[in-house]
């Protein structure tokens, strides 16, 4: 007997406003998450999740490691890529065929790790000190293998603090009073492509720039002898005298912004006067330059002041920043005005990636997750600058999960190979053709014969 709507005895599904219509479950031989093998394809290209096999101690003991640690590795990057932010959906994407065949080995004929698998990985082998660190420094080891392909002579460092919001009772976790909540306070680090360079978890009533050496030295230390040119932006929580006097020895040109105070605003007195005449219905801006030190600084330095007059507004916006730069004060302010696409690299990580999701109780296993959330994003962020068409480069980290992971497939599987029908919707074949030829021209090349 058929119900009006749901199951029939058969085991299928029905739908009541067309009875015509059957609804099957086969989630071996069905895919949403086909585009994941786009990015398996690049991480080919670059060698990426080879590197973690590398640098990861396995620490398990016994017979039954049915599945090798890069083969778990893979597992956590490319499941938070396709936006399964946690170890719970390990048990089906372990059955998933794209997944089973972006893992690899034994996989690709029987399943994935489950559940238990990944959560004795995520929380027992990678929260050990030497695994955590090497895990720490893969995002930085990635985009070295990145710049080998993309060289570059220029870096632009940007450094900022953001939310990760807790619930319960969370190791680490303490209110914070500027984001009114309890949570983690992270510190991140990115470059001028967008790529994650470093990230730390802290507790999250530190301050905005607390232990920005540890977070920032390193990456430092492995350009220092790769690019000529070399810049760092931050706003007016990196204020901090001991960050000039690095930055200068390391050669780094800088902005970041300053708190006003009386003895600035005296410098630009005649600027905050409001200007003669009618206001106008557009921006008035002023720019001034001038030298200035504080009481905790070892010299002067150059501070660039930015006045703003907004019609309607009564009183103007005023900005300072400290920088090494000779540049007009015009250009310094415009290049200090860049730093927020860091901003908007943290809100992609937070919406693509999720990144914010660190639910475990102890800090290391947070701490683990977020670096394994880093890794997917940086992953996501390769194949938009590496390997999207000029007319798709716009598009965000949220778009090309959509729209390029999301796409469904049918697995048919032969005796010497297995094919992927794909549906042509948001990609269709040539595009996807033409994204697997940019990926494979990064692969390096045999030198030709003589």
């Amino acid at each position: 007997m058929e119900m009006a709507a749901g199951e029939t005895e058969s085991g299928d599904l029905r739908v009541a406003f067309d009875r015509r219509l059957k609804l099957e479950f086969h989630g071996s031989k069905v895919t949403s998450d086909a585009g994941l093998l786009a990015f398996r394809e690049l991480d080919d290209a670059l060698g990426l999740t080879e590197m973690a096999g590398q640098v990861l101690a396995d620490i398990r003991t016994g017979k039954n490691n049915r599945h090798t640690l890069t083969a778990q590795f893979r597992q956590s990057v490319f499941g938070r890529l396709a936006g399964y932010e946690d170890v719970n959906d390990a048990d089906r994407l372990g059955h998933d065929p794209a997944m089973r065949w972006i893992v690899g080995g034994r996989a690709v004929t029987k399943e994935a790790a489950s559940t238990s698998q990944m959560g004795r990985f995520e929380t027992g082998v990678l929260t050990g000190k030497p695994n955590l660190a090497a895990l720490t420094d893969l995002s930085g080891k990635w985009i070295d293998a990145v710049h080998a392909r993309r060289p570059t002579n220029v870096v632009v460092l940007d450094m900022d603090s953001s939310v990760s919001p807790t619930h319960g009772e969370q190791e680490g976790t303490a209110y914070n009073g500027h984001f009114g909540c309890t949570c983690y306070h992270p510190l991140f680090v990115f470059n001028q492509f967008g790529d994650l360079e470093r990230s730390a978890l802290r507790s999250g009533n530190v301050h905005s720039a607390d232990d920005w050496r540890s977070v920032l030295e390193p990456v430092v230390t492995r350009y220092r002898d790769k690019t000529k040119r070399r810049f760092f932006r931050g706003d007016a929580a990196f204020a901090l005298p001991d960050l000039y006097d690095y930055l200068e020895a390391e050669g780094y040109k800088y902005t970041i912004r300053l708190k006003a105070n009386t003895v600035l605003q005296s410098h630009i007195a005649h600027l905050l006067k409001r200007p003669v005449g009618r206001p106008p219905k557009y921006v008035q801006r002023f720019y001034a330059s001038f030298s200035y030190q504080a009481k905790s600084w070892s010299r002067k330095r150059r501070v660039v002041a930015k006045v703003e007059w907004h019609p309607g507004e009564l009183y103007p916006r005023v900005g300072f920043i400290v920088t090494n730069l000779t540049r007009p004060a015009a250009r310094v302010t415009a290049f200090y005005n860049q730093r927020g696409t860091a901003e908007q690299y943290i809100k992609e990580g937070k919406n693509a990636v999720k990144w914010t999701r660190l639910s475990c109780r102890t800090m290391k296993a947070n701490a683990v997750r977020l670096q394994l959330h880093a890794l997917a994003y940086n992953l996501s962020n390769f194949l938009r600058t590496l390997a999207l068409p000029e007319e798709l480069e716009s598009w965000s980290l949220t778009t090309i999960r959509e729209k390029v992971v999301k796409i469904g497939a049918k697995v048919i599987g032969h005796a010497r190979y297995a094919v992927f029908q794909m549906a042509e919707v948001a990609v269709p074949r040539d595009l996807f053709r033409r994204i697997l030829d940019m990926i494979d021209d990064l692969r390096p090349r045999e030198p030709a014969p003589c």
